[in-house]
């Protein structure tokens, strides 16, 4: 069973009936990580397994891989282990989260990996009652996910994001940080809601589409339409 620590490390609070997302961790084992990408966004993953791992002895980082040419002495600096590029995960027993922030690109790596056990959760995090996370999606830190919202495979919800009640996102989605989308919002695969962007009450966000940086969207958005702007409006 989950105890105290565990119900912190994910965000979750004692005292209310367990959501889905509580009773698919009762049943998982350890979990040892791996993030594949040594980019900003990558060690951004890695700080969140360590913050995880602080909580709950059954989590741990075992580094990240990277086929490009990784910054080492930033990794370094970081306190984070290199292990190789991606054929070092073939005789590793392990979960792998994606560290690349471009939705698109994080489809095609998936496609090669097995997907994680379950969604990776800051402890500062929060989930509602009823919510459910896919395997392989991220909440960061001070991230909000509230009431019956539905999240799917491999989807970061960046730092201090916000999504209310009755939501619907679907998989590879990139929430960057303080985003707010507000209630019954249903967003396809591959969307990419840029920081601090504003999504208003029932709005549809079509497949592959990008809402820039601090846009308002007060009406639907068409499949890979770009929007910007305060209300949005195609760029």
């Amino acid at each position: 069973m989950i105890g105290p620590a565990d119900t912190r490390a994910t965000g979750l609070r004692p005292g209310r009936p367990p959501n889905q997302i509580e009773l698919d961790l009762e049943r998982r084992s350890t979990r040892s990580i791996v993030v594949l990408g040594s980019g900003g966004h990558g060690r951004e993953l890695a700080d969140i397994v360590r913050d995880v791992q602080a909580h709950d002895a059954e989590v741990s980082l075992l580094g990240v891989v990277d086929d490009a040419c990784p910054d080492l002495g930033v990794l370094a600096r970081s306190g984070i282990r290199f292990l190789g590029d991606s054929s070092a995960l073939e005789d590793r027993a392990c979960e792998l989260f994606i560290g690349v922030g471009a939705p698109a690109i994080r489809s095609q790596i998936a496609e090669s990996f097995a997907d994680p056990f379950g969604p990776l959760i800051h402890p500062t995090a929060i989930v509602g009652s009823g919510s459910r996370i896919g395997r392989g999606s991220v909440l960061a830190q001070r991230s909000i996910v509230t009431t019956n919202v539905v999240i799917g495979r491999h989807t970061h919800v960046n730092l201090a994001a916000s999504i209310s009640h009755d939501c619907s996102l679907g998989d590879f989605v990139t929430i960057c940080p303080g985003v707010q989308i507000t209630g019954s919002v249903d967003i396809g695969d591959r969307v990419f809601i840029g920081a601090g962007a504003t999504v208003l009450p029932g709005v549809r966000i079509c497949d592959d589409a990008v809402v820039g940086a601090g846009a308002v969207v007060t009406r639907d958005v068409r499949r890979a339409q770009t929007v910007a702007g305060v209300p949005a409006v195609e760029t």
